[in-house]
């Protein structure tokens, strides 16, 4: 890999301090993830119906449009903890809302502010996990352990937000994940801080937009968008579909952390097998497996056969993002690279707003299971582009 931008040397405890970067992802992850499952159920929960439900996931994508690029900008010019600091005050704020003020409005901010939190961090983190990869036969490790933070934190996060609903209530899954955040900041704390070399008048100059000239950056991004609508069509359905067959809020926990548990497991194949994997071909089995599913998944039957579904879907879809992340350190600039995620992150949230709403009136109007018979032709078209990566 080509030096990093901020080529100064590095702080030797840098790598060390890698447990530690994935740990403050987790915690900021989990803020939202909770924030996600609780507010979802809080709706269904006094009735305003699946449509409710799509537009107030919308809501997580909406600050990450208007963020991401500047988070990107921040993070190449400041590196690592003043972007955190940024998306834990939001996280905080979001959560800490939604805890004091349980009213619809309330709940609708606190989706925006937990959605910008993930934008402006993650773009941090992932920059400074891509530092700490020397060789580009790391990349793909290095991306794989990252991306465990997400896995762990759905499959934790869901389950804890659905016990604590059932045994307590709303009110103690909201203040769980208020108290989220603060952890955050703390295990951020320590990752030890370097300064990037100052902007240059000449890297300031090229637009994000110019890297959409790179014809593997386009074709990336665009099957990065129907991926990560798969995710947006998994977390809308399974509430959906587990509150229309009665199950509760633990049993829908256990779904979704099935799905986040077998993410987990395929991203620690990767990284144990990262050097012999293909990205290209990995990607598109991924894909096909994730397109059948889909098509199956409204059959499934009870809570067993909705956790084996999603368990096979989190295979899929969790190997993708490590995959994707390499090859976008690849196909960009080094000195580019906050730029290049945070343009990947505008673009994936620009198609979340839409997808979530699109989602819960395509439910309300023909079928539950009608947004993942839509993701699996995305997935066939889909993989036109994935066969010239």
């Amino acid at each position: 890999m080509s030096p990093p931008r901020d080529g100064a040397p590095k702080p030797k405890n840098l790598r060390h301090a890698f447990v530690w970067l994935i740990a403050t992802l987790i915690c900021v992850h989990a803020c939202m993830a909770v924030t996600r499952v609780t507010a979802s159920l809080w709706v269904l929960n006094r009735g305003y119906g699946e449509a409710s439900v799509g537009l107030l996931l919308s809501l997580f994508a909406v600050a990450p449009i208007v963020l991401s690029l500047w988070a990107g900008r921040l993070a190449d010019r400041h590196g690592f903890h003043r972007p955190v600091g940024v998306g834990v005050l939001l996280a905080g704020t979001g959560a800490l809302l939604a805890l004091t003020v349980q009213q619809v409005w309330a709940i609708a901010i606190a989706c925006l502010l937990c959605g910008g939190a993930i934008a402006v961090a993650a773009v941090a983190m992932q920059r400074e996990a891509g530092l700490m990869a020397d060789q580009p036969g790391e990349l793909k490790r290095v991306f794989s352990w990252m991306a465990l933070g997400p896995a762990v934190s759905n499959a934790l996060a869901p389950v804890i937000a659905g016990v604590l609903i059932d045994h307590v209530g709303m009110t103690a899954s909201f203040g769980f994940a208020a108290l989220l955040p603060l952890l955050a900041w703390g295990l951020a704390q320590k990752v030890p801080r370097h300064r990037p070399e100052p902007v240059t008048k000449s890297y300031r100059e090229p637009a994000a937009w110019d890297l959409f000239r790179l014809v593997d950056f386009r074709r990336l991004m665009l099957v990065n968008l129907v991926m990560s609508a798969c995710w947006d069509a998994h977390s809308f359905v399974v509430p959906v579909v587990g509150h229309s067959r009665g199950l509760s809020a633990s049993s829908i926990g256990i779904v979704l952390g099935s799905f986040a548990v077998a993410a987990t497991c395929v991203r620690l194949a990767i990284v144990r097998f990262a050097d012999d994997l293909d990205e290209v071909k990995a990607l598109r089995t991924a894909m096909v497996i994730a397109m059948l599913t889909f098509m199956a998944y409204a059959w499934l039957p009870g809570t067993a056969g909705l956790m084996c579904g999603s368990a096979i879907l989190g295979t899929a879809l969790g190997s993708v993002q490590p995959m994707i992340l390499a090859m976008l350190h690849r196909v960009t600039p080094p000195e580019r690279h906050g730029q290049a995620l945070g343009l990947r992150m505008l673009a994936v949230n620009g198609a979340t707003v839409a997808m979530p709403a699109g989602f819960g009136l395509l439910a309300a109007a023909t079928a539950l299971a009608a947004p993942m018979w839509l993701m699996a032709s995305l997935l066939l078209i889909a993989q036109a582009p994935a066969r010239r990566l």
